[in-house]
C-alpha cells in the first residue's frame, strides 16, 4: 500500500493550487457577493486540462486518473467552492456518463468541447417531486419519428444556466416505474429548452443553480444515452462518481478554513501572545488537521477504486462524502471560532467557507441518503 502521490499527481496538485491562488483567489469574494461566476475561468481551466482531467486525450481530456480529478476539485475548493463545484458537476455529472455510457459517435460529438472547456455541462435529475426519491420522475420523453420530445422541468441544476449541454433523465415508460427512466443528451440550443430561473443561495453563490424547463423540446433519436429504460442505472452510477467530487470539494473547503485559521492564529495577539500559543486554539487546529487528513484519504480511496474499475465503489464514495461533508462543517465552524468576531464578517474568507460547507451535506445525496447507501451494503453482505 503506497500513500505517496505519484509525480503526475504532485504536478497536478501544484498546478491546481497555483492556479486557484493566483487566478481564482483574487475574485473569489467578489464572485460570491455578486453571485456571478467569471466564465473566462472555465476557458482557462480547460486550457490547463482541469475540465476533463480524467478523460482520454483523444476526447481532448487530460488523460489522467480520477485521483487527479479529486485533487483538482479539492485545490480549487480550498480557495473558492463555487469554482470547485463548477468543475465537479461538469466532469462527474455530464462528461462521465457520456464517456461511460455513450456511443463512440456521441463521445466524438460532445466530449471534445466539454473536456476542453469550450462548453459547460450539467445533469438534469432533480425535480420538485424527485429529490432523494430520484425514481419519482415526471419529465417525459416520447419518440416522434426521428426525434425525442421532452416535456417537464428540472430544479436545482448546478451549471444549469450557462451549460451548453445536459444529461437529462426522463420517463419513457411510466408504467415501468424507475425501470421506465431513460437518459438523453440535450443541447441547450434545442428547440423547447429553457432556463426558467436562477436560484439565490446561502453558499456556493457564484455557481449557477437553475431550473430547466422542457416544452416540447426536440432532440435527435441518436441523443438517447444508453438504452431505453437505463436512465435510473445511469443516474445512480453517475452519482457514485459525483459523490467523490463533492467529497473532494468538502475536503477543499475544510482545508481552506484550516489554512486561514492557522495563519490567523500566528498573527493575532492577545494577552501579549499569539493566540496560536494557547492550548485551546492548538487543539482546535490539531483536530481540524487530523479530520481533514482522514477525509482526504477516504476521498482518494474512493477515487482509486473508480480508477481501478471496481464496480462496487458506491459505498466507499458514500462514506467519503458523508465524512468529508461533516468535517467541512466542523472545520469551518471552528475556523470562525478561531477568528472570533472577525470570523463573522466578510473581511476574512471563513464565513464564506462556512456558508459553502453546508451544501456538501445536501446535494448529490443528503448525508441521510449516504447512510442509507452504506447501511444497505452492510445488510446485503
Amino acid at each position: 500500500m503506497d500513500f505517496a502521490p505519484t509525480d503526475i499527481q504532485t504536478m497536478v496538485r501544484d498546478t491546481a493550487r497555483k492556479f486557484a491562488r493566483e487566478e481564482v483567489g483574487p475574485y473569489a469574494a467578489e464572485m460570491d457577493k455578486q453571485a456571478k461566476f467569471r466564465m473566462e475561468l472555465v476557458q482557462q481551466m480547460g486550457e490547463l486540462g482541469f475540465m476533463g482531467v480524467a478523460f482520454p486525450e483523444e476526447y481532448a481530456g487530460g488523460g489522467m486518473d480520477y485521483q487527479c480529478y479529486a485533487i483538482v476539485v479539492e485545490e480549487l475548493s480550498a480557495v473558492c467552492a463555487s469554482t470547485g463545484v463548477v468543475v465537479s458537476a461538469h466532469s462527474s455529472l455530464c462528461c462521465d456518463p457520456i464517456y461511460k455510457f455513450g456511443t463512440e459517435a456521441q463521445k466524438q460529438k460532445f466530449l471534445p468541447d466539454l473536456a476542453s472547456g469550450r462548453m459547460l455541462g450539467c445533469l438534469g435529475l432533480t425535480e420538485t417531486s424527485a429529490g432523494s426519491d430520484a425514481g419519482n420522475q415526471k419529465t417525459t420523453a416520447v419518440a416522434d419519428g426521428d426525434q425525442w420530445v421532452l416535456n417537464g422541468s428540472k430544479i436545482f441544476i448546478t451549471n444549469g444556466g450557462p451549460a451548453g449541454v445536459g444529461v437529462i433523465i426522463a420517463m419513457t415508460d411510466k408504467s415501468a416505474g424507475h425501470r421506465g427512466m431513460s437518459a438523453f443528451i440535450v443541447p441547450s440550443d434545442a428547440p423547447g429548452y429553457k432556463v426558467a430561473k436562477e436560484e439565490h443561495k446561502l453558499g456556493i453563490r457564484a455557481s449557477s443553480t437553475a431550473e430547466l424547463v422542457f416544452d416540447d423540446c426536440r432532440i435527435p433519436r441518436e441523443n438517447l444515452l444508453g438504452k431505453p429504460g437505463e436512465g435510473f442505472k445511469i443516474a445512480l452510477a453517475t452519482l457514485d462518481g459525483g459523490r467523490i467530487g463533492i467529497a473532494a470539494q468538502a475536503v477543499g473547503i475544510a482545508q481552506g478554513a484550516l489554512t486561514a485559521a492557522t495563519a490567523y492564529a500566528k498573527e493575532r495577539v492577545q494577552f501579549g501572545k499569539s493566540i496560536g500559543s494557547f492550548q485551546a486554539i492548538q487543539w482546535k487546529l490539531a483536530d481540524m488537521a487530523t479530520e481533514i487528513d482522514a477525509a482526504r484519504l477516504l476521498v482518494q480511496r474512493a477515487a482509486w477504486l473508480k480508477d481501478a474499475g471496481v464496480k462496487s465503489y458506491g459505498t466507499q464514495s458514500a462514506m467519503a462524502k458523508l465524512f468529508a461533508s461533516d468535517v467541512a462543517m466542523k472545520a469551518t465552524r471552528e475556523a470562525i471560532q478561531v477568528f472570533g468576531g472577525y470570523g463573522y464578517i466578510d473581511e476574512y474568507p471563513v464565513e464564506r467557507f462556512y456558508r459553502d460547507a453546508k451544501i456538501t451535506e445536501i446535494y448529490e445525496g443528503t448525508s441521510e441518503v449516504q447512510k442509507m447507501v452504506i447501511a444497505r451494503s452492510l445488510l446485503r453482505d
